[in-house]
Order: C-alpha cells, then sequence, then structure tokens
C-alpha cells in the first residue's frame, strides 16, 4: 500500500515496486493531486509497469553517451557523423530529462538550427540521430525511456543533379595530375565512392582473369561487389603497377599519392584547378556516381546488374542517381518523331486524314 505525507506544505507519494520503496514529490499543495499522482503510481506497477520517476531520472547525456557506444561495438562506418550530430544535439539537450524532450521542445530545436542556417538535410541528420537515441534507450532492459516523442522531419531536395558528359571527362581528366588520371577513370566508369576507390588495395584486385573485388563489409552497405575491367581499366591497373615499380615499392593500396609514399587522400586544390582548367566548375567528385550509373542504363545494361557494379542497395536510391539530362530529353522527342514519321508511313495507304477545316463548326450551331 502506498501513502501520501507533507514535506512543508508540499504534498509527496510514497509507493512499493517489488519491494523497493520509491519517493515522489507530487509537486502540489492540494492533497488530491497527491492523491491522484499516487493512484497512477499503482496502477503502472499493478501493469507490470516501470513507475514514472524511474524515466524522470534519465537525462538526454545518458542516452546519447549509449547511443555512441552502440555505434562503436558495432563498428558503424558513420561513428564520426554520429559524434557529431551528438554534439550539435548536446548544445541544446544537454542536462534535459529524457522526459522533457517532447515534439514542441524538437520544433524550438529546429527553429534554432534554420536561424544558424544549416540546411533541412544537415537538420534531418540530426532528427534522425535524436530518434535513434530514443530509440535504443526504448530497446534497453529495463528500458531508459517509456516512449519516443515525435519528431517531425523537413522536407528535402535530394534529387541528385550533378554528372558528366563525356567529352567534360575527358577534358577534366587532361588537366588532372598523372597520378589522378587513373584514380577517376575508374570513378567514371564504376561509380565507386572515393573512398571505396582509395582504399583498394592490390590483394582485391585480379589481373589474370581482370577482376576487382570488394568483399563483404567493406562497402557502405556491407555488401560484397565484383567488377570485371575492360581494356581501358585493364591498363589503368598496370600502369598503376609499373609506377610502383618504377618508385622501387610495391604498396598495399592501388592508387598512391604523387610521390608515391602514401595513399591517395586530399586531392581538392589539383581537383579544383584542373575544374578550372576545363572550363566545367562547381563538379563534384561523387558526380561521377551518378554518371556511371546513367552510361550504363544508355549502354543498355540492366539495371539489377548496374546496381551491383555501381553499389547501390536499394531501387529508390539508384533512382535518384539515374539522371536525365535536356539531352536525354530532346534524344527522347527526336526518337518519338521517328518513330511516329514510320507509323504514319506504314499507314498511308489504309488510314485517311481529316482536312482541319473539317473539324471546323459553324458557330450558329454552337448553343
Amino acid at each position: 500500500m502506498g501513502s501520501i505525507y507533507k514535506r512543508g506544505s508540499v504534498w509527496w507519494v510514497k509507493y512499493y515496486r517489488n519491494g523497493k520503496p520509491y519517493r515522489e514529490s507530487a509537486k502540489t499543495e492540494k492533497e488530491t493531486e497527491a492523491k491522484r499522482l499516487l493512484k497512477k503510481r499503482e496502477g503502472e506497477i499493478e501493469g507490470g509497469k516501470i513507475p514514472g520517476i524511474v524515466f524522470d531520472k534519465v537525462k538526454f547525456d545518458h542516452l546519447a553517451d549509449d547511443f555512441l557506444t552502440e555505434y562503436k561495438i558495432n563498428g558503424r562506418k558513420s561513428v564520426a557523423k554520429a559524434e557529431r550530430s551528438v554534439a550539435q544535439l548536446k548544445t541544446f539537450f544537454g542536462g534535459d530529462r529524457a522526459t522533457n524532450i517532447t515534439t514542441p521542445r524538437i520544433q524550438k530545436y529546429i527553429e534554432k538550427r534554420i536561424e544558424d542556417e544549416m540546411s533541412n538535410a544537415t537538420i534531418n541528420r540530426e532528427l534522425a540521430a535524436l530518434k535513434r537515441i530514443f530509440n535504443l534507450g526504448l530497446q534497453q532492459t529495463p528500458p531508459k525511456v517509456d516512449r519516443v516523442p515525435h519528431i517531425p522531419m523537413l522536407k528535402e531536395n535530394n534529387v541528385r543533379k550533378g554528372f558528366f558528359e563525356h567529352g567534360d571527362f575527358i577534358a577534366l581528366r587532361e588537366a588532372l595530375p598523372s597520378y589522378l588520371k587513373g584514380f577517376v577513370t575508374f570513378a567514371y566508369k564504376t561509380g565507386w565512392r572515393v573512398s571505396e576507390i582509395r582504399d583498394l588495395k592490390w590483394a582485391q584486385v585480379d589481373l589474370e582473369n581482370n577482376i576487382v573485388r570488394l568483399e563483404s563489409g567493406e562497402t557502405k552497405n556491407n555488401e560484397g561487389r565484383t567488377v570485371y575491367l575492360d581494356e581501358e581499366l585493364k591498363a589503368v591497373f598496370l600502369n598503376q603497377k609499373a609506377r610502383q615499380k618504377e618508385l622501387g615499392k610495391i604498396s598495399r593500396c592501388v592508387f598512391m599519392n604523387e610521390s608515391g609514399t602514401d595513399r591517395i587522400k586530399d586531392f581538392r586544390g589539383a581537383w579544383a584547378n584542373a575544374c578550372t582548367a576545363a572550363k566545367i566548375n562547381g563538379k563534384l567528385f561523387h558526380d561521377f556516381r551518378r554518371t556511371a550509373v546513367r552510361n550504363m542504363v544508355r549502354a543498355g545494361i540492366p539495371e539489377r546488374v548496374a546496381m551491383m557494379i555501381s553499389g547501390h542497395k536499394t531501387r529508390s536510391v539508384f533512382e535518384r542517381y539515374n539522371v536525365v539530362s535536356e539531352t536525354d530529353l530532346k534524344i527522347a522527342a527526336q526518337k518519338q518523331e521517328a518513330y511516329l514519321k514510320t507509323q504514319m508511313g506504314t499507314n498511308a495507304g489504309t488510314v485517311k486524314q481529316i482536312p482541319i477545316e473539317a473539324n471546323k463548326i459553324p458557330l450558329k450551331n454552337i448553343q
């Protein structure tokens, strides 16, 4: 049996769960409200629930730390991004009780981030981390939160638009330093992520059978991938091996920096200079990913095969990368026009065209 009692002018309640006593301030000077709180807590306990006072003691910082721990022990590749999101969330929610983080307070956070002129995509990544933080707290045994607040997400314009026409790529490659030419050629043809190409090792390359492999766990989506090299790409790998032999050291990685002492890391300066020289400012390395997808689809490669080469796990994401350019639209119009002309020629002897004048209706017949 629980009880109520006073401390000064404020009522408190006392109740038991599994023999353990709990004391909680009713934060009121009215006895009826204290009795109502006691009845609520006893109802929670009778229903097998943890009393709310337990959740009131949990701070956001504790949940956030558990979130980062889960990322680290599971070896997630996005730990750095998770840490940045948590650091930002703590500037606003740090020290808060988890039970005080409600939808209105989350909306205040969104307003602040918008005032900071952050993009909707960045804010959504932080909100996604916040939702994951609460979900992990709910999944604990015993749970650390009793509910996940509704977290509104912002609308994003995440349609990918950048890509290289073939002439743009050739101009860029010509303007790049020699050590980057093979690097970008492989990206242009396969659509692999920059980190996947940068970390590619000779142990993953079989030049005898013209195969390059990424094993499960080495990719962003944790799925393995195999690419067969065409003549140009095989020449790229042979040139890389020859260059390393000339430098007197065969490295573990395929693509090395200008001095040949380490793998390729930061090449933003060389990239920017080459883009300027090629008169294609504003291009991103990630545009190769979109370009490779579009070129494979244009070449008639089945979409499932193209997804296996580029490493897209879901069709929805693949479709965002399958960019349609103005050239594609013009070609579509030309093909349709040619087709219709063919159809008109085929049916010319059987279909009589109706003169435009025959469709005119005298105005006096219109009521």
